[in-house]
Parts: structure tokens; C-alpha cells; sequence
């Protein structure tokens, strides 16, 4: 006997800076206190808007991640309006960019979705990514020359601006294709996005886009290779394929997610294991659990929740009956840490996790599961493994509490890391 969704109760905020400031306390609050009557599951809002489910427990949402029902937009006939573009209504945000705004690869659904995951699949398989491994490797090393040369007199060094967003930014952007005088301008956008700067989103936006054009008709005259390149060509043996705006999405899609998820993994990571003394130690012991250690530093964030999917049809989730076109959002982050799945869920283990079973949802799962996975973890893994080889005593300047941190929504990590790399 299912109870069936419908009764009020008053929502949560998940973009409220109470929620923003301290997710692990609030999405444990919410998966361990289910609202009465509904099953597993809790209401939520973003910023005003309208009432969703969220599912926090470690099976629902996996269920909303791999059940087909669940879609990435509401039934062409529902009512409801998509959450996403609501948001960025209510920040003010030029009308005529908010469909820039969606990750063109992972809001599209059925057809659409596999028509476009397709065109871009084969740039991040394991195989592909593995033989990048020796230009992610010399690309960590050139940054961790600079940093020693930088800190030549003794001074701290950033490590977010100096090493955690050039090393994933730089690798995207050469596999994608971004020419080297055009990074600057999709750091920028970059950095407004992590910041959540409205005022300089929208310029940085059309700067963008205006690039991503232009060099799409470069590579159209001048092939290379990249993505553009095996883009603009699909597109010329077939012109239904892709459309040069779709394209200008993937690139956005794709360097947007490309960097900024590794970026506060990287940074997170240090912090964590600086930490986690004993956990560090293991892995200098053994670096052959590097490897393992990304997957459980994953775990732990820095992505707390992923969009919000409608069911095509009523689906019964946690005890619920969710009618069709409901909004429901998967709150990842209280899924990896909940004790039903992982022991001792708030202790960083690095070696908790296998390769082969990392159990973790943070890219995801089924259809959805994120492109740049195995992208990630090898950046992450050869840059936490050189960083602490290189500067076994690397320690922090500053003291903990004065770390400024970014409280994005869904996301969290600080705004600097300054370190004493000796």
C-alpha cells in the first residue's frame, strides 16, 4: 500500500544559504526524517519555485537516475514549468539566453539524447582518456614547476587558481578543440559560473558563444584533431545530424562540466586529505591507491545534486505514488552518505571503494551517467599523486575556519586554497 503524493507540507529550500552552508547536515536531516505520510521522501523548492520531491535515500535515488520512466523534462502536455529556466527567470537573466543555460547533453531526452551523446562519446572513453594520460601528466608537472618558481621566496601559493582550474580547463579545452587565445575568455565564464557572478554571467556568455562560432567556420576551413572538427563534418555529411547550435551547446556542455567538476574535486581533495593525516600517510605508503582514493574523495562531493527528472507516467518511488510530470529531485550527495549503503558514510576511507564497484552516484547512472567520468578521475588522480609527491609537507596558510568558501548551489568548495608548499 502506497501513500499518494499530494499532501502539503512546507518545502525545503535546497538554494537557501542554510542548506547551501551545510548540505551534509541537511540532506541527512532530510533522508532521515521523511516527511509523515510520504514514504522515504521529503518536499523541496529552488528559490520559490515549485514544490518537488526530493529523493535522498541511497535505492530512490538510484531509482530516479536508471528508471526510464523518469525524464529529464516534464511531459510535453504537463503544466508544469521546467524548473531551470524558472530559476534563472527569477535571477533576472537575459530571456534570450536561458537555453544556453542547459547542459545540452544531459536536458535532452529519447532520441534526442542518444543522437547527441553519440556525436560525442567516443572523445571520453577509457581507452581514449587513457592515452591522454602522458599530456595530463606533463600539463601537472609544467603547473607544478610555475607553483615552485612562484613560491621561490617562501610566499603561499593559490592552489584553485594556480593549479586546480588550469589543469582540468587546459585538458578539456585541447581535447575539445578551444584554441589556446580563445581559454582566457572560457576561464572567465568559468569563473563566473563557480561564483554565481549574475552581473557577469550573461557578457561572458555571449563572449562564448561568438567564439564558439568562429571557430567552428576555422575549423570548417581548417580541420584539426578535435571535437569541432568531427563535429562541423558530421554536420557537412549530414546536415540533420547536428545543428551549428546544438554544437555551440555540446562545447558549452562539455567545457562547462568538463572543468568545473574536477576543478573542486582537485581542491576539495587536498583539503580533505589534509584533513585526514592518516588517510594521506596510506596513500604515500601505497600510491597504487590513488586510484581507488578519487573514487571515495568523489563520493564525498563536491556535486551534491544533479537535475531534476519528471516520471513519464505515475511511478511509484520510497513508498510514494509521484503522478505524472511531478518534479523530483536526486539528491546525490545524501545518497553517498547514507549508512543504508556505505558504513561509517561521513569518514573519508580511501580505500573503501574498488575501481571496478565504486558504488558512488556522483556522475550518475544509466543513460545520464556523465560523459567525463574516467576524464576526471585520471586528473584527479595524477594531480593529488604529484602533488604530494612533489610537496610531502604541503600544509595550509591560513588557518581552517578563514578559508573563504563558494556556496554554490549543488555545489561547494573553497574559493582559494592557499598552501605553504615546503
Amino acid at each position: 500500500m502506497t501513500a499518494t503524493a499530494g499532501p502539503k507540507a512546507e518545502p525545503v529550500d535546497l538554494l537557501s544559504p542554510e542548506v547551501v552552508a551545510d548540505p551534509f547536515g541537511w540532506y541527512a536531516r532530510l533522508r532521515e526524517e521523511p516527511l509523515a505520510g510520504h514514504g522515504t521522501l521529503n518536499l523541496g523548492t529552488m528559490m520559490g519555485g515549485p514544490d518537488m520531491w526530493l529523493a535522498t535515500r541511497y535505492d530512490d535515488v538510484l531509482q530516479v537516475l536508471t528508471d526510464p520512466r523518469f525524464l529529464t523534462n516534464p511531459p510535453p502536455d504537463s503544466p508544469m514549468a521546467d524548473i531551470r529556466d524558472g530559476i534563472f527567470k527569477r535571477m533576472n537573466f537575459p530571456e534570450d539566453l536561458i537555453p544556453w543555460m542547459a547542459n545540452k547533453l544531459n536536458s535532452a531526452d529519447g532520441e534526442e539524447h542518444t543522437r547527441l551523446r553519440k556525436l560525442v562519446s567516443y572523445l571520453l572513453t577509457a581507452r581514449r582518456v587513457n592515452a591522454l594520460r602522458s599530456r595530463v601528466e606533463k600539463i601537472t608537472e609544467d603547473l607544478i614547476d610555475r607553483m615552485v618558481a612562484q613560491s621561490a621566496d617562501g610566499s603561499p601559493v593559490d592552489l584553485v587558481e594556480e593549479f586546480c582550474f588550469p589543469l582540468p580547463v587546459t585538458v578539456i579545452c585541447e581535447l575539445v578543440g578551444i584554441d589556446e587565445e580563445d581559454r582566457a575568455a572560457w576561464h572567465a565564464w568559468g569563473n563566473a559560473m563557480a561564483t554565481m557572478d549574475a552581473p557577469n554571467i550573461p557578457p561572458a556568455l555571449r563572449k562564448c558563444i561568438a567564439l564558439s562560432r568562429e571557430l567552428m567556420a576555422r575549423r570548417r576551413v581548417e580541420p584539426k584533431d578535435d571535437l569541432v572538427t568531427a563535429l562541423v563534418q558530421a554536420q557537412a555529411e549530414d546536415p540533420s545530424r547536428v545543428s551549428d547550435d546544438e554544437i555551440v551547446g555540446i562545447l558549452f556542455s562539455l567545457v562547462t562540466a568538463g572543468h568545473q567538476t574536477t576543478t573542486y574535486l582537485i581542491g576539495n581533495s587536498v583539503l580533505f586529505l589534509l584533513e585526514h593525516p592518516e588517510q594521506l600517510a596510506r596513500l604515500k605508503a601505497d600510491p597504487s591507491l590513488w586510484a581507488q582514493a578519487v573514487r571515495e574523495l568523489q563520493r564525498l562531493g563536491p556535486l551534491q545534486f544533479t537535475q531534476v527528472r519528471f516520471p513519464s507516467e505515475d511511478v511509484e518511488l520510497g513508498g510514494v505514488t509521484i503522478p505524472r510530470g511531478a518534479p523530483v529531485a536526486p539528491l546525490l550527495l545524501a545518497a553517498n552518505t547514507d549508512p543504508r549503503k556505505f558504513a561509517e558514510p561521513d569518514k573519508l576511507i580511501v580505500d573503501r571503494l574498488t575501481v571496478a564497484n565504486e558504488m558512488h552516484l556522483s556522475f550518475g547512472k544509466g543513460i545520464h551517467r556523465c560523459l567525463g567520468q574516467h576524464l576526471a578521475y585520471q586528473e584527479a588522480e595524477v594531480a593529488l599523486h604529484a602533488l604530494f609527491t612533489r610537496f610531502p609537507n604541503l600544509s595550509l596558510a591560513v588557518p581552517r575556519d578563514e578559508l573563504p568558501w563558494i556556496l554554490r548551489p549543488a555545489f561547494t568548495r573553497t574559493k582559494t586554497l592557499p598552501l605553504n608548499l615546503a
